[in-house]
């Protein structure tokens, strides 16, 4: 078996791993066995936990960007970017286990590296949100704003609609959703 055949079997077998148990609770003795490994293969690869958990981070964060990238037409209006754009993101974070397990991590135990993967998915779904904004301004789509507060309050308000308010409500669809965002966002409250 190559070194690259190895290398792609610790990491699945780490995902598989990470996904199931959290990073926590994940060990490198688990991830030997699962990939069916001894421990000091792993080793070859990665120095420790850390780095390997930080490989996995890196590729589904590239995964992400790559559906993203895909619903994002630049012929397209600022808000059906937003819409598509932010779907694609959501619709990954909540079918990917990893990012679910680390989630639900995050909830109950609070693990520092489980926050902080969260934090960088996080920064990603930003970047790209004030990236659309500051086009979207520049385009005369938009009125000139803080693109970094824009894109935080886009973000906690689609979460907040699509996720936390799920906890005591009946879920809204995705049209709701958007129909509150383009309240909220593009139409105001005001009665003009």
């Amino acid at each position: 078996m190559s070194t690259v055949d190895r290398r792609t079997m610790v990491i699945e077998a780490a995902t598989k791993s990470f996904s199931m148990f959290g990073y926590k609770a994940t060990t490198m003795d688990q991830v030997a066995r699962i990939a069916n490994v001894g421990k000091g293969t792993i080793y070859t690869f990665f120095a420790n936990k850390e780095e390997l958990f930080d490989e996995i981070l890196h590729v589904v964060i590239g995964e992400m960007k790559r559906i993203t990238e895909k619903e994002v037409h630049e012929d397209k209006a600022f808000f059906d970017n937003l819409y598509r754009g932010l779907d694609a993101v959501l619709e990954f974070r909540k079918d990917h286990e990893l990012l679910l397990k680390l989630s639900q991590e995050v909830r109950e135990f609070g693990t520092p590296q489980a926050m902080e993967a969260m934090q960088r998915v996080e920064n990603v779904i930003l970047d790209y949100l004030e990236k659309q904004l500051k086009r979207a301004e520049e385009q005369g789509e938009i009125r000139e704003i803080d693109s970094k507060v824009a894109a935080f309050v886009m973000l906690k308000l689609y979460i907040a609609l699509a996720s936390d308010w799920n906890k005591h409500h009946d879920p809204m669809d995705k049209e709701q959703i958007k129909s509150y965002i383009r309240i909220f966002l593009a139409e105001g409250l005001a009665i003009d």
